[in-house]
C-alpha cells in the first residue's frame, strides 16, 4: 500500500492491520471494546439509517452498528487499505446491507446526499489541516439535509500542560499531524463547513471526544 503521508500513523502496514484489532485491545489495557460501544450507542441509530463509515478498518466498529440497523438500513465503510478491507468484508459477511469500498478519504466521495450519518474513528487527526478541511467538506456533500458527523478522536487539550505519562503515551504513538490536531477549535471549524447543533461525549479523563454536528439544511 502507498503512503501518501509519510508522517501520519493511519496508513498502517498490512502486518500491522492483520493484528489492528489485537493492538487496540492490548493498547489500552482491553479497555476499547467497551469504550467503541459506548460510543455507538451515543450515535443513537435509527433501524432505517444510511450510515457512512470513514477510515472503516477491519470492520468492528460497522458490526457494531450493523446491530441497530434493520434490513432497510445500510452501512458503506470506506478505506485505504486492502487488508482492512478483506477485514471487513470477513467480519460483516451476515449483513448483506453492510459493505466496503476502496478509497482515499483526501479524494472527492463519490456520495452526495445519501447519508443520515458518518462515522470517523480516530482517522481524522492523521491528515494535514488543509485535508481534513477538504474531508469535511466531502462529508457535508455526502449527508443528507439535517444528518449528522460523529467525530470520534483526540479533544482539544494543552500538550504541554498534560502529565508526564500522557506526554510519552501522546508522543510515543502518535504523529506530527495529531499535534496540530489537539490545538484546533473544531466546533468553530465545523461551523464554518456550515454544521451546528454540537454535542460532545467525553472519555478518557476527557482526552477524547465523540463530536456530533449537524448539516445545516
Amino acid at each position: 500500500m502507498s503512503n501518501y503521508y509519510p508522517e501520519s500513523k493511519i496508513e498502517v502496514s498490512e502486518f500491522t492491520a492483520r493484528h489492528y484489532d489485537l493492538t487496540l485491545n492490548i493498547a489500552t489495557f482491553g479497555q476499547y471494546p467497551p469504550f467503541i460501544r459506548n460510543s455507538i450507542v451515543m450515535m443513537q441509530i435509527e433501524p432505517e439509517d444510511r450510515i457512512l463509515d470513514l477510515g472503516a478498518g477491519t470492520g468492528r466498529n460497522a458490526c457494531l452498528m450493523m446491530k441497530y440497523l434493520s434490513d432497510k438500513g445500510e452501512l458503506i465503510g470506506v478505506d485505504i487499505s486492502e487488508e482492512m478491507i478483506a477485514q471487513f468484508k470477513k467480519k460483516c459477511a451476515d449483513y448483506s446491507n453492510a459493505n466496503v469500498i476502496f478509497g482515499r478519504l483526501d479524494q472527492p466521495l463519490p456520495f452526495k446526499g445519501k447519508f443520515d450519518k458518518v462515522f470517523m474513528s480516530f482517522v481524522l487527526h492523521g491528515f494535514p489541516q488543509n485535508i481534513r478541511i477538504s474531508i469535511v467538506k466531502g462529508i457535508y456533500e455526502a449527508l443528507k439535509d439535517n444528518g449528522s458527523i460523529f467525530i470520534l478522536d483526540y479533544n482539544e487539550f494543552n500538550y504541554n500542560n498534560t502529565p508526564f505519562f500522557i506526554k510519552a503515551v501522546f508522543k510515543f504513538i502518535e504523529c506530527p499531524y495529531a499535534f496540530d490536531y489537539i490545538k484546533r477549535d473544531w466546533k468553530r471549524i465545523l461551523a464554518d463547513c456550515k454544521f451546528s447543533n454540537f454535542e460532545e461525549s467525553f472519555f478518557f479523563r476527557n482526552y477524547v471526544r465523540l463530536l456530533k454536528a449537524t448539516k445545516n439544511a
